[in-house]
């Protein structure tokens, strides 16, 4: 298949594919799961067989003329593709273990449906070369983020699912008008037009407002613990390999690659995502709730790619990118875990819990080491992005949020070294019939992404190249 072929694939193939999945319903459950999941994996498949087109100098693209400076474009290049291809490696395994997870839950159908549509948005938003396309496919995602969050349908959780949109759509709107400002300093929407460029401080912040929003960072960082109302699956999906890292990516887009902003946005930026990964790291430690504080985790560890991408040289870019990879791998494993454990102890209240390894090794074992990468600890992929984004910090010489993220850091190992041995070590606490490790299928899906973090951090040299790619071809704002 050619490049152009394949990029078209990569993002019509999710989107049309969802409104196919309930005429596949029509037939049988089964053939609904196996297409699903069959999207999934294609979806996948076509974003790694486009890595050799992102690499080129030249990225590869598809223009479809609209009037007004509305533009279909679609732009293949380093930074797109690897991020197409981190979200959907992650969603894909995410759609396997769905199989298992939801088959005894009613609105299977609408689920399968909202989350390849979800992917689908994602392709188009990452792809997308005009900002008001970007915006569309931004609110797409939201749209699905909306329902699937109310999934059970219950009156708790439509008030979280309403949450969920309400604070995102406020934060979209501020955005939109950002770009509206955009449009009337520059004369386009043309993302690749924009390079180099520079725009008021009071779009900037407009736009950074609506990013901050999908990225669930201070102060709109309460939806997304709230989110935590929703199936597993569904919060691994928001906090680990679509939603909230579409904030990062429009951050890395459009103030790390194209934009020219002052110093001091960027300053702005490395201190508000300090305080909120040390307050969302404070909420972690004194949390019981073992969704919620996985969820506290997510808005903490944003933080850390919010430095790396705004420090403003090469070393702390690339380590903000290769955050992304390892933490979708990394917490998207938790929360799968946590699904596990939550549907075999019926509750998510980690001081009714304990001595679990004994008989959920494999899950046991799954969690630790998704928890080492988040940590930062050696040989893992998480250690190496973090350690560049330290790095990069130094080189900064910002001496204040380099204090910020360094207790954060340190936070960071004392709450997942409370959650893991609160639900894994000790004795038995209030379970009567202590559980068993989940499916085949759920079980492989979280040992994949455990080991895919350890694998990772064998073979850094590959993401570090690919990072240093991006960062070579596209950082016009690095030094």
């Amino acid at each position: 298949m050619d490049p152009v072929s394949l990029l078209k694939t990569v993002v019509f193939l999710p989107l049309i594919g969802a409104f196919l999945i309930p005429f596949s319903n029509l037939v049988s459950r089964e053939v609904r799961n196996a297409f699903a999941v069959s999207l999934g994996i294609l979806t996948f498949a076509s974003a790694v067989m486009l890595i050799p087109a992102g690499v080129m100098n030249s990225p590869l693209s598809l223009y479809i003329p609209f009037p007004l400076g509305l533009n279909f474009v679609l732009i293949a290049d380093s930074l797109s593709v690897f991020m197409a291809a981190v979200s959907s490696f992650v969603s894909m395994i995410i759609l396997f273990y769905s199989i298992d997870y939801i088959s005894h839950y009613e609105n299977q159908t609408e689920y399968y449906t909202m989350v390849v549509l979800f992917l689908g948005s994602m392709m188009g938003l990452v792809f997308s070369g005009n900002l008001i396309w970007m915006y569309g496919f931004w609110e797409m995602t939201g749209f699905a983020s909306w329902r699937l969050v109310g999934f059970f349908r219950g009156e708790k959780d439509v008030l979280k699912a309403n949450k969920t949109i309400l604070v995102t759509v406020f934060g979209a709107l501020l955005m939109l008008l950002g770009i509206i400002m955009v449009y009337f300093e520059l004369g386009t929407f043309d993302i690749y037009a924009m390079k180099g460029a520079k725009v008021s401080l009071a779009a900037s912040f407009l736009i950074l407002a609506g990013i901050f929003s999908k990225s669930a960072t201070l102060p709109f960082s309460t939806w997304l613990p709230d989110a935590g109302v929703a199936p597993s699956t569904v919060t691994s999906l928001l906090h680990a390999a679509v939603l909230v890292k579409i904030g990062i990516y429009a951050y890395a887009r459009l103030f790390g690659v194209t934009l020219v902003v002052p110093e001091a946005f960027s300053y702005t930026v490395a201190i508000v995502t300090g305080l909120s990964a040390i307050i969302s790291a404070g909420a972690a430690i004194v949390e019981t709730d073992m969704k919620r504080i996985i969820a506290y985790s997510t808005v903490s560890q944003l933080a850390f790619i919010f430095l790396g991408l705004a420090s403003g040289n090469k070393t702390a870019f690339i380590g903000g990118l290769l955050y992304i990879l390892m933490h979708s791998v990394a917490k998207g494993g938790l929360f799968l875990c946590a699904g596990i454990v939550e549907q075999k102890t019926h509750t998510k209240d980690i001081m009714k819990m304990g001595g679990l390894y004994k008989t959920m090794p494999l899950t046991g074992l799954s969690f630790a080491l998704c928890s080492l990468s988040v940590m930062g600890i050696p040989p893992f992929g998480g250690f190496f992005s973090k350690f560049l984004v330290f790095k990069g910090a130094v080189e900064s010489g910002n001496i204040l949020v380099l204090s910020l993220f360094t207790l954060g850091a340190i936070m960071t190992l004392i709450y997942l070294s409370r959650l893991f041995y609160l639900i894994f070590l000790g004795d038995y606490k209030s379970l009567a019939n202590p559980p068993q490790e989940g499916s085949p299928a759920m079980i492989a899906s979280v040992a994949m992404l455990a080991f895919t973090g350890i694998i990772m951090g064998l073979l850094i040299a590959y993401p570090f190249n690919y990072a240093t790619i991006i960062s070579t071809q596209l950082g016009v704002n690095l030094q």
